[in-house]
């Protein structure tokens, strides 16, 4: 089965360089993991009723509680992770913003927990989020979304490649 997900990545210029904003993944599987368990904000669209675009922001917005800052979208492409049955291919763009992540008022979700308890409990879709440089985010950040960081800086160096 394959599954086609949008989002955006956040950048902006601090000080000490560029940093990211990703969000640590809510409910109770992510609760006591750091490494792997951060993502960029982005969800789930189906090709032919939404473009990826759309999706994208809706989900930003949808995960984040805030729209996507305003200016120009940086394709970053895709990339491809997921095992067995289930593969999922991410498409992402890149911002230059500087969001509050205090301001952050995050979505959520319904699932059962604990596991065949018959309970429903609802869990924010991302329990925080925080502004990283690309070496600090890197293994935070789930492993199929980690090329993504490599591409945001060749772009900003100038050194990407041409589509």
């Amino acid at each position: 089965m394959d599954v086609y997900s949008a989002g955006v990545l956040v950048f902006r210029r601090a000080e000490t360089g560029v940093e990211v904003l990703i969000g640590h993944m809510g409910g109770p599987l992510f609760a006591k993991k750091d490494e792997s368990a951060w993502s960029i904000p982005k969800g789930e669209y189906e090709i032919g009723v939404e473009s990826a675009e759309v999706a994208a922001a809706r989900e930003f917005t949808e995960e984040l509680g805030l729209p996507v800052p305003d200016g120009p979208w940086i394709a970053l492409g895709d990339v491809q992770y997921g095992s067995g049955s289930r593969r999922k291919t991410v498409t992402v763009w890149a911002v230059e913003g500087d969001l509050d992540p205090d301001a952050i008022v995050p979505g959520t979700f319904t699932m059962e927990w604990p596991p065949r308890s018959g309970r429903l409990g609802e869990f924010p879709e991302i329990d925080r989020v925080g502004w990283f440089a690309p070496a600090i985010a890197e293994p935070k950040l789930v492993k199929g979304q980690r090329p993504l960081l490599q591409r945001l800086a060749e772009h900003l160096a100038g050194t990407a490649p041409t589509p």
